[in-house]
């Protein structure tokens, strides 16, 4: 049995578990190394390393069309992201208005119907639910204390009688004097304007109490007032110390009669006082940033108009809108964030003679005239009729 397997090994070329000179331990190890190189020949061939220049190109090439790494394509899409994005935003501001307008006329009708119900309630037979239509109404801001201003308007630009009556049934024109009540109702004050009123029937009388530092509450109290009696298509604000023409600031109306969300004035932007006990301190000063800052874009408060959609809003939402100190800043606050027409109107802040009466003599008479430097014309009671005489339509005539 040994016999046998030990010359199966020998047959083999195996001798005692050494290897046979046939596979000596050098030619392995040339095998060995043959066998390496080969491999790193194979390999080189086969898998070569692809060049860094083109394979940049080939990927610049693939990604290229998907805006990647391709500069003008990409600053195309960039482009066009930005167009689309500006595109959306006007459409989400459109909405949000659109909302905001539904919103104020869901409130207004709802308003209407409680006071309907209300008048009803109490029995109210005279209440008036169809307001009167009209071209536009004016209201002329006044104190209990200005009475000699109200009659040197008379005297001159604001019609009396038959002919305030003629004007508002012919031209659909309203003009008053817009007043509201004193601290104590029923006293010495409210009983002049009472006689006044039964003499010349030319007042807008408002639930609300008199005093200086109340002319925003006043302001929006007259829109809101104004809107329920007259369905006008513009709304005037003017101050009792301004000098107007009337047929003038018509035809200035009603070039933008059928615009919607109209803001007619001298625009400004005056600085914003924070300083106690300078006029036009604004207590509110650091809401406007940084000290030094100015106003946003307004009217000047001596005179401006507004659409009947934008007096709507006011009215609307007169318990949620913020009053500042200086009422043609509350004003110009309260539409802002709306899509509202901003129309800066020079000719309503022309200066007193001669600067008026040069423009007349011109041929481009003035809508209103008044002193900046008094936010009214100086003096006006004395002065009234002499820059009616020199810049009125009558005088200029």
């Amino acid at each position: 049995m040994r016999l046998k397997v030990g010359s199966r090994m020998q047959r083999y070329g195996i001798n005692g578990g050494n290897v046979s000179s046939g596979f000596s331990t050098k030619l392995v190890s040339l095998f060995c190394i043959a066998s390496f190189f080969f491999g790193v020949f194979v390999v080189n061939r086969l898998w070569s390393v692809p060049d860094l220049v083109n394979t940049d190109k080939n990927i610049a090439a693939s990604t290229g069309k998907y805006g990647i790494l391709n500069p003008a394509i990409n600053c195309d899409h960039k482009k066009m992201d930005a167009d689309r994005h500006s595109h959306a935003i006007k459409t989400l501001d459109k909405t949000i208005y659109s909302l905001e307008m539904q919103l104020a006329a869901a409130r207004e009708a709802k308003a209407e119907n409680e006071k309907k119900a209300t008048d009803a309630k109490s029995g109210n037979e005279s209440s008036n639910y169809n307001a009167q239509k009209v071209f536009f109404v004016m209201g002329i801001i006044t104190a209990f204390s200005s009475r000699k201003r109200r009659d040197s308007i008379r005297e001159t630009w604001m019609p009396q009688g038959e002919r305030l009556k003629k004007l508002e049934k012919d031209k659909r024109i309203v003009i008053r004097f817009v007043i509201g009540h004193s601290a104590t109702p029923g006293g010495v004050l409210d009983r002049a304007i009472d006689a006044e009123e039964a003499e010349h029937k030319d007042f807008l009388r408002l639930n609300h109490v008199e005093g200086y530092h109340e002319l925003s509450s006043k302001t929006q109290i007259y829109f809101s007032t104004a809107v329920s009696k007259w369905d006008a298509d513009m709304y005037i604000k003017v101050d009792d110390d301004v000098h107007v023409n009337l047929g003038i600031l018509s035809s200035l109306l009603s070039r933008h009669q059928s615009k919607p969300r109209i803001y007619i004035g001298c625009m400004k932007s005056g600085p914003v006082l924070g300083h106690k006990g300078v006029k036009y301190h604004e207590p509110e000063y650091w809401k406007f940033g940084e000290e030094g800052n100015k106003y946003f874009r307004h009217a000047t408060g001596q005179i401006y108009a507004i659409s009947k959609d934008l007096a709507k809003y006011i009215s609307v939402n007169r318990d949620i809108l913020h009053r500042y100190a200086n009422e043609d800043v509350s004003l110009g606050s309260w539409f802002i964030g709306l899509d509202v027409d901003h129309i800066d109107e020079r000719s309503l802040c022309c200066g007193t003679p001669p600067d008026c009466e040069w423009k007349a003599q011109a041929g481009n008479p003035c809508a209103a005239s008044f002193d900046w430097s008094c936010s009214g014309i100086c003096k006006s009671v004395e002065r009234m009729e002499q820059v009616h005489h020199l810049c009125g339509e009558e005088g200029s005539s």
